[in-house]
């Protein structure tokens, strides 16, 4: 009888061992073949894949500095802050970028109204300002309500009166038809989330006659401190630029600045 119960017992594990075993194996290999076909999908998904509208496009492989979307070959750059806003007001800017050179190129008149988009802290809002008079006016256009909360602070403390804080979009720069003499954007366009659009914004609020000034870190010259991303071509910007719906003519690139082009193009007076 007891060598029965043992031979019985034996059976019993030997069949739970069996069991295990053919248990593991289907369960691994289920997971095996759902791991490999999710390699599979993995492996098949596109580097690069576009927007709904096909304008933009997003690559898997990019700079570490930059937000992987890609606009006419050019990877859009990553936005700085408004924790970055020191880095606008340094000493040395002056020194590196020659502000006072820049706004003295820009051949600004008493009575403009002039944009100063993507403003940041201020600093070129305020020197235009100086520029174009009580009469004139300088709207200072950011997406970030921080850095016109800083900008505000020192219109307020300064008491000046013909600066105008706008807060815009990344698709708009929230202004009207033909209402600028000039658009300024220093070191920011190569930052726009949407870059096509914002153009677009921007030519239609400019005066016949009115222009446009792109201040770009010369990607061309490899001798500027500056990240690969966060630098443009003279012919990257005209090739952006000079899109037919944008109605826009290069009118010329002034190299009087030690790290930076201002690229600079117009909307041309309709003849009558």
């Amino acid at each position: 009888m007891t060598s029965k119960r043992s031979s019985v017992r034996l059976c019993c594990v030997f069949c739970a061992l069996i069991s295990g075993l053919l248990w593991l194996l289907i369960t691994g290999g289920i997971y095996t073949t759902e791991a490999v076909a999710q390699e599979k999908a993995d492996a098949a998904k596109p580097d690069v894949t576009k927007s709904e509208d096909g304008r933009y496009e997003f690559r898997k492989e990019h700079d570490p500095n930059g937000q992987g979307k890609f606009y006419m070959g050019r990877e859009l750059a990553m936005v700085m802050s408004f924790h970055g806003a020191p880095w606008l007001e340094r000493p040395e800017r002056e020194e590196e970028e020659r502000l006072s050179t820049l706004v003295a190129q820009l051949g600004l008149k008493p009575g403009m109204v002039v944009a100063d988009v993507g403003a940041g802290s201020g600093v070129l809002s305020l020197m235009m300002a100086h520029e174009v008079g009580e009469k004139g006016k300088v709207l200072a256009i950011d997406i970030q309500q921080e850095m016109l909360d800083l900008l505000g602070d020192k219109i307020m403390n300064n008491k000046i009166k013909n600066v105008e804080l706008v807060l815009g979009t990344e698709k708009s720069p929230k202004l009207k038809e033909a209402s600028i003499d000039l658009a300024l954007m220093v070191d920011v366009y190569h930052e726009f989330e949407y870059p096509y659009e914002m153009t677009l914004e921007l030519a239609k609020a400019l005066k016949p006659g009115g222009r446009i000034a792109f201040v770009e870190y010369r990607r061309e010259d490899p001798q500027v401190p500056i990240k690969l991303v966060h630098k443009m071509t003279e012919a990257q910007v005209k090739k952006e630029i000079t899109l037919p719906e944008f109605g826009l003519k290069w009118k010329e690139t002034i190299d009087k600045l030690p790290r930076q082009h201002i690229v600079v193009f117009e909307r041309p007076v309709m003849k009558p």
